[in-house]
């Protein structure tokens, strides 16, 4: 008979069978892994983006205060300030790369409402902050 001896492979059949569960689960759970470990990196770059975006907002705020000094008559203001001392004009902008890497690209404008804008980047990640007086 031919079928006499079909028993044997069924063992090895049936281990083939559980191995192939087992590596898609342990592949499974290794891809989800790998995307927690790149979610929580992101997470960090983010914060490192968003301080970078802030440190933007706090220059701009500067530079208005050093063109708006005290006394008027007795100091002379930047060349980005008008004659007149009443703050930084429509349209002001700066940008700066941080020690660590980071940057950000800040704005100035005073169309209704002052506004200032800044992007904070830090690798491959971008966050921005806008302060409106």
């Amino acid at each position: 008979m031919l079928y006499t001896n079909s028993k044997k492979g069924i063992s090895i059949l049936f281990a083939i069978l559980i191995l192939s569960v087992v590596l898609s689960i342990g592949l499974g759970i290794s891809y989800i892994s790998i995307q927690q470990i790149k979610t929580t990196r992101e997470i960090g770059y983010s914060t490192v983006a968003f301080f970078a975006a802030d440190t933007g907002i706090e220059n701009v705020l500067y530079e208005d205060k050093l063109c708006r000094p005290p006394s008027c008559s007795t100091s002379t203001p930047l060349s980005f300030c008008n004659p007149d001392c009443t703050g930084l004009k429509n349209g002001y902008s700066t940008s700066s790369f941080l020690e660590n890497n980071a940057s950000y690209f800040a704005t100035f404008s005073s169309d209704t409402v002052s506004t200032i804008r800044s992007i904070g980047s830090y690798k491959t990640t971008k966050r921005a902050i806008e302060v409106s007086r």
